[in-house]
């Protein structure tokens, strides 16, 4: 990590201080994390009269998708809240360089390993997952993209658009936006609020969310980059779904409606 700035932890006795560049990022990932919760969710969107007035404007040739609706809403505010308004505040604000917050594509292909390894780890352990009901309650959380076609993709892309927020947000801006101050304690600090949006979802997740974000904190780190977290993190999501699909019409079905 030898371009990563070299934290300035608080010596012993100076009393508490913070620096504008934290200070920055507390108050954005806050105000974030309310904006999200009360306005980005796709609950929020079906209730609203936005989702009437999208449908309208997509037309009657969309109208078997209206549910899909507001997961694809989800996805779009996860790229404006998580992506975007963070891009903002590095840029605009800190007046930084989003390459030094962990948005960079170049030289990832070293990192590959990890991650891949920790896909195959996840693969059985999504198989055994997929069997409890809880989760074969809890996935696809748009339960029409059993039928396949454009219910499973329109699904999926979008679902795969919310996980680049959260892994901007979390492992990125938040990350990054500490680690100079915090050091390595910035990754429990993200931690803290990460698993805390993973409740209401099977115990054992939101448990095992807590390994997953101190794994994906350190590793971003390491790579200086969130790119390959945002992979892993939809493709397990991905893979939860197609077991689970698989486990309720059988795999031979559900290839066909996807493919």
């Amino acid at each position: 990590m030898a371009d990563l700035p070299q934290p300035t932890l608080i010596p012993a006795g100076d009393g508490p201080r913070i620096d504008r560049r934290s200070l920055v990022v507390f108050i954005t990932v806050t105000v974030l994390l309310v904006v999200f919760e009360y306005w980005g969710l796709p609950e929020r969107f079906r209730d609203s009269w936005l989702h009437l007035r999208v449908a309208e404007a997509l037309g009657a040739g969309y109208r078997p998708f209206h549910e899909l609706l507001p997961y694809q809403f989800w996805g779009v505010s996860s790229l404006v809240l998580r992506v975007a308004v963070p891009l903002a505040v590095i840029r605009f604000v800190l007046g930084d360089r989003p390459y030094d917050w962990g948005f960079r594509i170049r030289g990832q292909w070293s990192q590959f390993r990890p991650y891949a390894l920790g896909f195959l780890f996840m693969v059985p352990v999504l198989f055994v997952a997929s069997s409890f009901g809880a989760f074969q309650a809890k996935y696809p959380f748009y339960a029409a993209a059993a039928e396949g076609g454009w219910h499973f993709w329109g699904w999926e892309l979008f679902y795969g658009l919310q996980f680049l927020g959260l892994e901007t947000f979390f492992r990125g801006f938040m990350l990054f936006g500490l680690y100079p101050r915090l050091g390595y304690y910035a990754i429990p600090v993200m931690v803290i609020p990460y698993v805390m949006i993973h409740f209401g979802k099977p115990y054992p997740e939101t448990f095992a969310a807590i390994i997953a974000g101190f794994v994906l904190g350190y590793l971003a780190l390491k790579s200086k980059s969130f790119l390959w977290g945002w992979f892993l993190h939809w493709g397990v999501a991905l893979t939860m779904d197609v077991v689970v699909i698989g486990r309720e019409v059988g795999f031979a079905t559900m290839l066909r409606r996807v493919f």
